[in-house]
């Protein structure tokens, strides 16, 4: 039982790291991810076909591999550049994480925009809104209401990925376990891991059903 309580408070050091990434990626990566949704759908070709590049690059790879390239790839090019700068590991990890969440809530938001009738953006023209008041008060919520459920998906996913920081030693919550099975010799320490990994998305999903509760008002 004392191993158990030890291991629960060692693990436990690791989901500071595990927890922040999950939640400064969302952060960013939302915000980021609706005004990437709009680059997709603009009427600028150069623009949309930049920015879809970026798409392809950010959804055809793994995101392991961007979060190794960004670490060690940015740092080299400061090196070869002469700028007195390094990135740190969580540093990295973040934009990696970022870069790779926006691509992703970016085409979620853009098919939500799509859904929208056209006929409201001329229904609020009618009714004197501006461009702006239009998106805030009538495309935004139910944008939100449509795109929910493949979003919740995306930020139960994002919870899981947190994992693959361990790849650069970081110490979040599977680095710290696989450092207690090779330490101890027993699988326990991923049991253990497991648990946590599995609360975390109890509470996500809960607070994802609740908001979503919250929006069965807006019934598109």
């Amino acid at each position: 039982m004392d191993y158990f309580l030890g291991l629960f408070a060692e693990l436990g050091k690791g989901m500071g790291i595990t927890l922040s990434l999950f939640a400064l990626t969302l952060l960013f990566s939302i915000p980021l991810g609706f005004f990437g949704s709009q680059l997709s759908i603009s009427k600028y070709k150069p623009v949309k076909f930049i920015y879809n590049i970026y798409l392809v690059v950010m959804r055809g790879t793994p995101l392991i591999l961007q979060v190794l390239f960004l670490y060690y790839g940015l740092n080299l090019f400061f090196q070869a550049v002469g700028v007195d700068f390094r990135m740190e590991k969580f540093q990295s990890a973040l934009l990696s994480f970022v870069l790779n969440y926006t691509a992703y809530f970016s085409e979620i938001f853009r098919g939500g925009i799509q859904s929208i009738n056209r006929g409201q953006y001329e229904a609020a023209s009618v009714l004197g809104l501006t461009k702006g008041m239009t998106t805030r008060k009538i495309v935004i919520p139910q944008v939100f209401k449509i795109v929910m459920p493949s979003l919740g998906n995306e930020v139960i996913n994002l919870v899981k990925d947190t994992a693959l920081v361990s790849i650069l030693a970081l110490g979040d919550l599977l680095k710290l376990a696989y450092a207690a099975v090779t330490r101890d010799a027993t699988i326990v320490p991923f049991i253990v891991a497991a648990i946590f990994y599995l609360a975390i998305n109890a509470i996500v999903t809960v607070v994802l059903k609740k908001i979503e509760k919250r929006m069965d008002y807006y019934r598109i």
